[in-house]
């Protein structure tokens, strides 16, 4: 039996890992340390079945307490790491104790970005989409009729706006740079999902920043904008990305860059170490990226389970993802860094789309709004790595299978 396994972090990667582990009869001790107060638990629903009270938190947890008795698995909750002792191979907890390991594997994910206090981001009604504590303020803040204010027009902003609306709010959405989904979207799937709020009453405004939230007796009341305008608001939620929770990484001397740098087989700079999920950067076509995403988490998580427990099999990452909001399922294939053209073409049904990205020529993603056949369609040309062909794709009449043929 191998020495004890310690996986810093409590959710989606961590209790993937596990899992994978005992699935593969690795019987090693396993301890997992969470900060939350709560068993490990899907966190997509929070902010949108959990928030709009559809479904119960019971619901989201992955595994109830049984499950890591009966598998071995300790978990230690409403704790923390502070240090990593890589000499000594161990960890330090907050309250002083500390814990030896064999293997360590950071699955320490990420932590929103917020608003500096110098502007207001301290203010009451300020708040942030991550966490079951997250949910639950804003479950008692989302009230019908009140004013939010949206900052970030990323997928988060977005899905708060459609939830927000949903419940009966007013919502302004606003985002600094030239369009909504700049950083992760091509221009026409920026146009459908801006239409698509627009028509859900959402008011956008882009190139538009905020320059001070205004607070009245230590809560948020209006929000000064870049183009010189104050409106009224009664709530802010800040979608303005993520960081890595790198700390433990960079203070023990890890290699770290927009996160903690791992090779193929999900190792650090110290091979006693991994790193999986959202705080992991991984290297993917040439590239150095961080995939924040449920299924990055639970495929590299297993694929570090495999390493572990002995098999030297690369992690090749073949990223999906996707967005609900309002009646809309926006389904990503692939990974678009570095396209160069795009390809719009119309669903079968009304109101459904798809981008297809390609880089010099090779296909590399593709966006389905309400189209599941070309989300399907595109994920197996991806994992196949057959390039569609371009004439087909071009006539809106073609059916897609064809394009597997």
């Amino acid at each position: 039996m191998a020495g004890r396994l310690v996986i810093v972090g409590a959710g989606q990667a961590a209790f993937a890992l596990a899992a994978k582990l005992r699935a593969l009869k690795d019987d090693r001790p396993i301890t997992i340390i969470g900060l939350e107060d709560v068993l490990p638990y899907q966190r997509p629903p929070l902010s949108k079945k959990y928030l709009m009270g559809e479904m119960s938190f019971d619901r989201l947890e992955f595994r109830p307490a049984e499950w890591f008795v009966e598998n071995d698995v300790e978990i230690r909750l409403s704790t923390w790491v502070e240090e990593i002792d890589r000499a000594g191979k161990s960890v330090r907890m907050q309250d002083g104790s500390t814990l030896s390991y064999d293997k360590l594997v950071l699955a320490t994910g990420a932590t929103p970005r917020t608003l500096p206090a110098a502007i207001g981001g301290d203010l009451g009604g300020v708040l942030t989409v991550r966490d079951k504590r997250d949910a639950d303020q804003l479950k008692q803040e989302m009230l019908p009729g009140r004013r939010l204010l949206v900052i970030g027009g990323g997928y988060i902003g977005l899905e708060a706006a459609a939830v927000a609306r949903k419940l009966g709010l007013d919502v302004a959405l606003i985002e600094m740079t030239e369009r909504i989904l700049q950083r992760v979207a091509a221009p026409e799937t920026a146009g459908i999902m801006r239409d698509i709020h627009l028509a859900n009453g959402v008011s956008i405004r882009e190139k538009t920043g905020l320059t001070r939230l205004i607070g009245k007796e230590g809560r948020v009341s209006a929000a000064e904008l870049s183009d010189g305008s104050i409106i009224d608001v009664d709530l802010v939620i800040a979608g303005i990305g993520v960081a890595p929770n790198d700390r433990l990484a960079r203070e023990s001397g890890l290699e770290v860059g927009n996160g903690i740098v791992v090779d193929a087989f999900t190792r650090t700079s110290d091979p006693d170490i991994h790193a999986v999920g959202d705080c992991a950067l991984l290297p993917m076509n040439g590239n150095s990226v961080r995939l924040e995403s449920v299924q990055n988490a639970v495929d590299q998580a297993e694929a570090a389970a495999h390493v572990l427990a002995g098999a030297e099999k690369a992690y090749e990452p073949k990223p999906w993802f996707w967005s609900d909001q309002y009646d809309v399922k926006l389904q990503i294939a692939g990974f678009n860094l570095g396209y160069d053209e795009t390809v719009l073409r119309p669903g079968q049904r009304e109101g459904s789309h798809s981008v297809w990205y390609f880089q010099q020529g090779r296909f590399i993603a593709v966006d389905a709004i309400n189209d599941a056949k070309a989300y399907v369609t595109g994920k197996k040309l991806l994992d196949t790595g057959t390039q569609p062909n371009r004439d087909i794709l071009a006539d809106h009449s073609a059916d897609l299978k064809s394009l597997l043929a």
